[in-house]
């Protein structure tokens, strides 16, 4: 999982941790989706059109299906359309339904152009420093509950700080 405001991730962490198993994003079935799956395809990462408004069901059911199969996913939970930082209860779906871990991603940087879009999107500059982060959830906690969409989004609050404006 990776906020949408920092998709420009996205190409860094699939050609760092790649592994012989395919990689697929969902990405949005808009017509701004278009140009994320283009871009996507281009470095070799499967997209997966759908979006909470436009074939999310068919989406959330392909995505299972990859992931029995033996490909790792990944999800914007705030996307395509947010609240900013909000994890839509929907994404966790997907990993439940497959008792599966969540990797959670995220970055600290230096200076960045913030666009004036919901999401707010960063834009690194040129030869910023960036530091990825990552935490592992596991399926279920130890006393055997999961995780909450609050939780996760502690989580993956806590490895994201945002640059002060």
């Amino acid at each position: 999982m990776l906020w949408h405001n920092r998709l420009f991730l996205s190409p860094e962490i699939f050609r760092r941790y790649r592994s012989r198993r395919k990689l697929y994003g969902l990405v949005s079935a808009s017509k701004d989706g278009a140009w994320l799956a283009a871009f996507y395809r281009m470095i070799g990462l499967m997209p997966v059109r759908g979006s909470s408004s436009n074939f999310g069901r068919e989406a959330g059911r392909t995505l299972i299906e990859l992931m029995r199969a033996g490909n790792d996913i990944g999800i914007t939970p705030d996307g395509p359309r947010g609240p900013l930082y909000v994890v839509e209860p929907g994404v966790l779906v997907v990993t439940r339904r497959n008792n599966a871990p969540m990797i959670l991603m995220g970055a600290e940087f230096g200076p960045a152009l913030r666009l004036r879009s919901w999401d707010k999107f960063y834009v690194p500059w040129p030869f910023t420093r960036i530091r990825l982060r990552c935490t592992v959830l596991p399926a279920r906690k130890a006393d055997g509950e999961k995780f909450s969409a609050d939780e996760v989004r502690a989580e993956m609050l806590a490895i994201n700080p945002d640059r002060p404006e």
